[in-house]
């Protein structure tokens, strides 16, 4: 509850337990909304495939502004021909242009993950260490795709906060913010811990599925009845 304590230090007496309700009336609309989340995607998880923890940190490098199936179409070849951190920190550049050619950016991930794969190997002796820190070091790694990785590789509680995860907070009146990290602490504010990881999972399959970007299906969703922005037009 760190943004009521952090309220309260700045807001009059009165004011701070007018956000106190306000806060309240969020948190219980938030765990209505996850209480239906549960319900419609009970075994929510990344559509990224991988096979192990380096294999999930490439596939995530890769998928920042390109759809997980693009990505998952790409890396079955990349992964036979590159199978750990060792070898990939070899390869030649044009030839891992070649596998992920079909993605977007696929020049500049291309250098990224090559790169990524020699600190591994150089620093942590092949494999994927879980710390954050650690991660951020890594190019192509942001504060989203270490919170993917980290929450995938080591079940560490997160949630990251892709397009369709903030679209969704903010739609869902569950953050105003824009920056993604801000969407992330209120977030984190409102869900238990331990449904962190199921949280982002479930709000990026129902961006996916019904409360897309562009055509919302409204009359569909059954987060409807919690949601502040129904209809959206």
């Amino acid at each position: 509850m760190h943004r009521v304590a952090k309220a309260k230090k700045i807001l009059s007496k009165e004011a701070s337990e007018d956000f106190t309700e306000d806060f309240k009336d969020i948190q219980t609309r938030a765990l209505n909304i996850l209480e239906a989340l549960n319900q419609i995607y009970p075994n929510a998880r990344t559509e990224l495939d991988y096979q192990d923890s380096f294999q999930l940190l490439i596939a995530t490098i890769l998928s920042a502004q390109a759809t997980d199936k693009s990505v998952n179409a790409a890396t079955p070849a990349l992964f036979e021909r590159y199978s750990d951190a060792f070898s990939l920190a070899e390869a030649q550049l044009e030839e891992v242009e070649s596998f992920i050619r079909s993605i977007g950016l696929y020049q500049n991930k291309a250098k990224n993950i090559i790169k990524s794969a020699q600190i591994l190997v150089k620093e942590h002796a092949g494999t994927l260490p879980n710390d954050f820190d650690a991660l951020l070091k890594l190019p192509g790694v942001g504060r989203k795709t270490a919170n993917v990785v980290l929450s995938n590789a080591y079940n560490r509680p997160a949630i990251a906060v892709d397009t369709h995860v903030g679209r969704l907070a903010r739609r869902l009146g569950l953050s105003e913010a824009t920056h993604p990290d801000k969407v992330e602490k209120d977030l984190e504010a409102l869900f238990p811990q331990e449904q962190w990881i199921f949280s982002h999972h479930a709000l990026i399959l129902h961006g996916r599925r019904v409360c897309t970007a562009k055509k919302p299906d409204c009359k569909l969703c059954r987060l409807a009845l919690f949601c502040p922005s129904f209809p959206i037009d």
